[in-house]
């Protein structure tokens, strides 16, 4: 057998092995949520670092991007006198995808990278190993806590994101396109029931804006640390691991983005 055809053989091992890798390490994360012990205060201090710590770069960005949505939205819609439009146009495009998704991605730079670091330093200090000794299971105790907070700080991350979006669109169509507030603020709200309810009261709207971010939560943290508890080769490994946490993190993000839409559209919409 050819030598490159060995290699091309043991690089797909590898890759197949580390997806089943993965998605282990994911299941055991979830599944151990509901098995004792309970590690409350570190789920409470992950909480802190992944949403607490984030909100400001969350806040900076849902502010701009609304704010640039708004401006860039009035410019299409005041060809076909529809400038009254914007909010309704702002409101849509925040909820349903800028919203989560920048969201998203803005954790995965700044949580992922860093959970990654963490957990990183702990396998190549040999404080892993050490759990290991003790008779603590280490995604019990260090995976499952930041699953845990990731799964419930993103979606409150990407509701005040969307909220600061649409007060940025505002921001813009009152002072410089030269909308009334409380006119934005009634295209906002049209544009929210025009998509329908679910469960008799839920806008399809807020449900497809909260799967995401509840998904993201779960794609960001479980790489961030497989990645982490993967690293190998000292100092050098964990800068390694950061970047492939953020890239394969921020990837995912867009990916599943596009078969979330594409599902919930289908289910969601008559």
């Amino acid at each position: 057998m050819p030598a490159f055809v060995t290699r091309l053989n043991r690089a797909t091992r590898e890759k197949v092995s580390a997806i089943q890798e993965y998605f282990i390490l994911g299941g055991k994360s979830l599944r151990f949520i509901f098995a004792r012990p309970f590690y409350h205060q570190d789920v409470i201090q992950q909480m802190e670092e992944i949403g607490v710590k984030s909100l400001g770069i969350v806040l900076l960005t849902g502010f701009f991007t609304g704010m640039v949505l708004a401006l860039q939205s009035s410019v299409a819609l005041q060809r076909f006198g529809a400038t009254m439009y914007v909010g309704s146009l702002v409101s849509g495009s925040i909820i349903r995808e800028l919203g989560p998704v920048l969201a998203g991605l803005m954790v995965a730079g700044r949580v992922g990278s860093g959970i990654a670091a963490q957990l990183g330093s702990m396998k190549v200090t040999e404080q892993i190993d050490a759990l290991n000794t003790l008779g603590t299971d280490p995604i019990k105790k260090l995976a499952t806590p930041r699953v845990l907070a990731a799964l419930i700080m993103l979606p409150i991350l990407t509701i005040i994101n969307d909220l600061v979006a649409i007060i940025g669109g505002n921001v813009i169509a009152t002072l410089v396109v030269g909308i009334p507030s409380s006119m934005y603020w009634r295209t906002v709200w049209d544009q929210i029931i025009a998509g329908g309810f679910s469960f008799g009261f839920m806008p399809n709207e807020f449900i497809q804006g909260l799967v995401k971010p509840f998904v993201f939560g779960g794609i960001i943290s479980i790489t961030a640390c497989y990645f982490g508890l993967n690293t190998t080769g000292g100092t050098e490994g964990v800068g390694i691991a950061t970047t492939r946490t953020v890239v394969t993190a921020s990837i995912s993000i867009l990916v599943s983005d596009y078969f979330l839409t594409q599902a919930m559209l289908a289910v969601l919409v008559p």
